[in-house]
């Protein structure tokens, strides 16, 4: 069966979308929230996935800004993978104990990265980018690249118009840090079809329902 386009989990999400009464923020993009839900005057953010299958598949590379962002998250799925489609909702209780255990899937990795980016020290910044009094802008941007902003790389400047080497192998050492957290990620983690298997089916009056499942929830914070 070949992969599904995302063009259509787009269509899937957006029909999820008037289903349900959701509205999203087109501002926000595809590296955004979803969509929202408004109950009792509040916004809730809802993560939306889509699958043919019994399970579900995530993200191409979990890592921090994953569990940054799915922090006291609502979740939708969609099951497209049966005669009548079948919809359950997640509450960000419910979701915690699958993501608690990615997050201690790739803790390891994360605290090696920290650890190493931490032993680098001047000699391995002059071997990198030459010994200097002052390094410029340039300098900087070469090895951090587009990971900081224009402002971020201005406000580190320690010296006029530059970095002293000792700040400059903080930079350095920040930019090892991502590096070697970018290869700590874990590549699309799945959900399994267990995790669902005692959650309840939404296949009528979908609105209405979902707002009553996250009033249940919302009454026991």
């Amino acid at each position: 069966m070949p992969p599904r386009s995302s063009f259509q989990d787009d269509a899937r999400e957006t029909e999820m979308i008037r289903l349900f009464q959701l509205y999203r923020d087109e501002q926000e993009g595809r590296s955004g929230t979803d969509a929202y839900l408004t109950i009792q005057g509040q916004q809730l953010p809802l993560e939306l996935k889509t699958s043919s299958k019994a399970s579900v598949t995530t993200v191409r590379d979990f890592g921090p800004a994953h569990l940054e962002k799915w922090q006291g998250k609502h979740w939708l799925f969609g099951f497209y993978g049966q005669k009548q489609v079948a919809y359950k909702y997640a509450s960000p209780s419910m979701m915690q104990p699958w993501i608690q255990s990615k997050a201690n899937y790739i803790q390891p990795d994360l605290q090696l990265a920290t650890l190493a980016a931490k032993k680098l020290e001047l000699a391995d910044l002059f071997a990198i980018c030459g010994e200097k009094v002052t390094y410029s802008y340039d300098d900087a941007y070469r090895l951090q690249k587009k990971q900081y902003t224009r402002e971020q790389y201005v406000n580190l400047q320690d010296q006029p118009n530059g970095y002293s080497p000792t700040q400059m192998l903080k930079i350095l050492r920040d930019r090892a840090q991502y590096v070697m957290q970018r290869g700590s990620t874990l590549n699309n983690p799945h959900i399994p079809a267990s995790y669902f298997v005692s959650w309840e089916a939404i296949t009528t009056n979908h609105a209405q329902r979902l707002r009553e499942l996250v009033q249940q929830y919302l009454s026991t914070l």
